[in-house]
C-alpha cells in the first residue's frame, strides 16, 4: 500500500524548514515502504494552482545543514483565503481538489501563525492535515518552542555583540532594531544575551522619558555607551492608549518620516538627552544562513513526532514541544492564538533585577 503525503512551507522563511521537512521524510522511509512525497511551490500558491513536484530521497540529502526552503514559500493571508483570486478562483476549494487528485493521506504545512489558521480551514474542510510550528518569533501558542527561534536569536545577539565594541568606541547611544511586530520574544532574549542596557517589547509599552532617564543615569555613572534593543513593534504608552483604527493611523502617518520605529526613538533620544544615536538594523540576516545545532536537534525531533503521527494516522493536529517532549496538540485549540511576553515573565523580572531598564 502507498503512502502519500505533501509538503509545503508559508510565510516567512527561516533557517530550519529544510531540517524538519527532512526529519518528517527520514521518519517516514524508515518506517513505509512505498512511500510518495509531493512538495507543492511557494506554499500555499503551489496547493492553490496545482504547481508540484514528486520528491525523492535524494531531495532531503544535504539539506539538514541548509537554511531557506527547497519549496520556496510565499505568504498567503488567512483573511484573503475565502476571497476569490483576481480571475474568480475560489481557493479553498482549489487546494481541496489538488488534495484529493493527488489521492494525499495527509498534508504536512510548516509555518507560523497565519499558516496555522489556514492550515485549521483546511482541517474544517475535512483534509488530513499536520502543522510543524516554524517562527522565528516563538510565538505560536501550544509549544514552548519553534523552530527557527533559536537560530534567529544566536544572529541578533551576535548584532548587539558586534555593536558593543563600536558603541564603547565612539560613546554613542546604538539602537538594534530586532524582528518582531507584535511579539517580543526574540527582542527580550536577544538583549538580555547581549547586554543590552533598554529593551522595548510590543507587551510593555514604553514612556520615552524613562528611557531617557535609564541613558542618563549610565552617563552619570561613567558609561560611554547605551545599547537599546528594540521590537519592530514596540510602541509608547500614549500609542497603546489609542483606539486601533488611531493607532493604524498614526503608524500611516509615521512612515512618512521614519523608516521605522527605532527612527521615532533615536529622534526622541537626542531631542531629549542631547545623545549622539545610531541605528542599526540586521533585517532579513536573522532569518538568514544555516541552523545552529539546537534547531537542528529540535526540526529533527518534530519532523520524526510528525512522521510517527503519519503512522499513526493521528490527524488535526500541530507537532509542539511542551516541557521537553514532543505533543500533539490539537490544531482547534490553538489556531489563531499568539504566545506573548508576559510583562511577569521570569526573564522580564530577572532582567530588572539586574538593571535593563524597559522604559515602563
Amino acid at each position: 500500500m502507498i503512502k502519500r503525503i505533501g509538503l509545503l512551507t508559508s510565510g516567512g522563511d527561516c533557517q530550519a524548514l529544510n531540517a524538519t521537512m527532512r526529519g518528517v521524510v527520514k521518519g517516514l522511509s524508515n518506517s513505509v515502504e512505498n512511500l510518495e512525497v509531493y512538495g507543492f511551490d511557494d506554499g500555499y500558491k503551489g496547493l492553490i494552482y496545482g504547481k508540484y513536484r514528486m520528491l525523492t530521497a535524494k531531495d532531503f540529502s544535504g539539506i539538514l545543514t541548509q537554511g531557506g526552503t527547497i519549496l520556496g514559500t510565499s505568504r498567503q493571508p488567512f483573511k484573503l483565503m475565502r476571497v476569490p483570486d483576481e480571475k474568480g478562483l475560489d481557493k479553498v476549494e482549489a487546494m481541496k481538489q489538488t488534495y484529493y487528485k493527488l489521492c494525499l493521506d495527509c498534508l504536512v504545512i510548516l509555518g507560523g501563525n497565519g499558516t496555522q489558521k489556514t492550515a485549521n480551514l483546511l482541517r474544517e474542510e475535512g483534509l488530513n492535515i499536520i502543522h510543524l510550528p516554524k517562527t522565528i518569533d516563538n510565538d505560536i501558542w501550544g509549544t514552548d518552542m519553534t523552530f527557527g527561534f533559536q537560530s534567529a536569536l544566536e544572529i541578533a545577539t551576535n548584532a548587539i555583540d558586534c555593536i558593543h565594541t563600536t558603541a564603547a568606541s565612539h560613546g554613542r547611544v546604538f539602537i538594534v532594531e530586532i524582528m518582531g511586530h507584535k511579539v517580543g520574544s526574540l527582542t527580550l532574549n536577544a538583549g538580555v544575551a547581549g547586554g543590552a542596557d533598554v529593551i522595548l517589547i510590543p507587551e510593555i509599552p514604553y514612556d520615552i522619558n524613562k528611557v531617557a532617564e535609564a541613558i542618563q543615569k549610565r552617563n552619570k555613572a561613567g558609561k560611554r555607551f547605551t545599547i537599546l534593543a528594540v521590537a519592530e513593534g514596540a510602541i509608547s504608552k500614549e500609542d497603546a492608549e489609542l483606539p486601533k483604527k488611531k493607532y493604524k493611523e498614526k503608524l500611516t502617518e509615521r512612515v512618512k518620516k521614519y523608516p521605522s520605529v527605532s527612527y521615532e526613538i533615536a529622534d526622541q533620544i537626542q531631542a531629549v538627552t542631547g545623545s549622539e544615536v545610531r541605528i542599526t538594523v540586521p533585517g532579513h540576516m536573522q532569518r538568514g544562513g544555516e541552523p545552529c545545532a539546537y534547531d537542528r536537534v529540535l526540526s529533527t525531533r518534530i519532523g520524526a513526532g510528525a512522521a510517527q503521527a503519519i503512522m499513526d494516522e493521528e490527524y488535526g493536529i500541530m507537532i509542539g514541544v511542551i516541557n521537553g517532549k514532543i505533543k500533539r496538540v490539537p490544531l482547534a485549540e490553538c489556531a489563531g492564538k499568539l504566545k506573548m511576553v508576559s510583562p511577569k515573565d521570569q526573564l522580564v523580572k530577572a532582567a530588572k533585577q539586574i538593571g535593563i531598564s524597559f522604559g515602563d
